[in-house]
């Protein structure tokens, strides 16, 4: 029987200073830690006394296979060891740990859950706007733009929620989501885009649906990205019209694309 145990550990979106106080507690005494790709490499000096691995994982990229990430923290557990397996964001939205928990209770090993900030909400903090909104939006959908084999949500059941809709790994699909979603959504339905949410590195475009995908592409955004969609998101741009003429990106006015 196993005598270590596991903590999957929420990062937020990247900045430290999203990290809760009992995340900075529980790397402070990890001895393993298994580090997400998209989580601030600089979590590891919270760390001080643990043996850190990369187990990056990047849709469309070179990752780490998820068996092989489940069979490291069996492996350290083992050794009675307390593992910490960061991942970006929050650890129960898109980060997989579903599976992780269910293999490592298969194997009687004991599992902690730290919450942190998902990029959704990093996001939308960025762009000074509330996900819900009495007068526009009574809910907010999570949602991933691919399931696990490939395929898609069911975008005009969700359009039809009338929730704002917060679409996680969305950007290499980005204009079939715009364009099913412009199904059932009108042509003017404010939408946006947050990359690096929560970051230094954080560009915000806040456009509508009919336009957001070109006007993403034409601006150079990709991956890590957010793409909200819903009435909430007007007050987004409501204020770049108060403020700055058109829509943000990075803070700045957008560039118009090229004819």
């Amino acid at each position: 029987m196993p005598i270590g145990k596991v903590t999957l550990l929420s990062a937020g979106p990247g900045d430290l200073d999203l990290l809760t106080v009992r995340a900075v507690g529980v790397l402070a005494q990890a001895q393993v830690v298994l580090l997400d790709d998209l989580a601030n490499p600089g979590i590891a000096t919270l760390a001080p006394q643990a043996r850190v691995i990369r187990v990056g994982k990047r849709g469309g990229c070179r990752s780490t296979p998820q068996a092989f990430i489940q069979r490291l923290m069996r492996r350290h557990v083992g050794k009675d060891l307390h593992v910490v397996r960061v991942k970006g964001g929050d650890a129960l939205l898109f980060g997989r740990a579903g599976e992780e928990i269910a293999d490592l209770r298969a194997a009687g090993i004991e599992v902690d859950i730290v919450n942190g900030v998902s990029s959704g909400f990093a996001a939308a903090a960025g762009l000074g706007v509330s996900l819900t909104h009495r007068q526009h939006s009574q809910g907010v959908t999570f949602v991933t733009a691919h399931l696990q084999d490939d395929s898609e949500p069911d975008w005009a059941a969700l359009a039809a929620t009338r929730t704002t809709l917060a679409i996680y790994m969305g950007m290499s699909r980005i204009e079939r989501i715009c364009s099913r979603l412009g199904e059932t959504l009108a042509p003017a339905t404010p939408a946006a885009v947050v990359q690096w949410a929560g970051t230094d590195h954080e560009r915000r475009l806040v456009s509508r649906l009919d336009r957001l995908a070109e006007e993403a592409r034409c601006a150079g955004f990709g991956s890590p990205a957010v793409i909200l969609v819903g009435d909430a998101i007007g007050e987004a741009e409501a204020v770049s019209k108060r403020h700055a003429g058109p829509a943000l990106v990075a803070g700045r006015p957008t560039v118009a694309c090229a004819a």
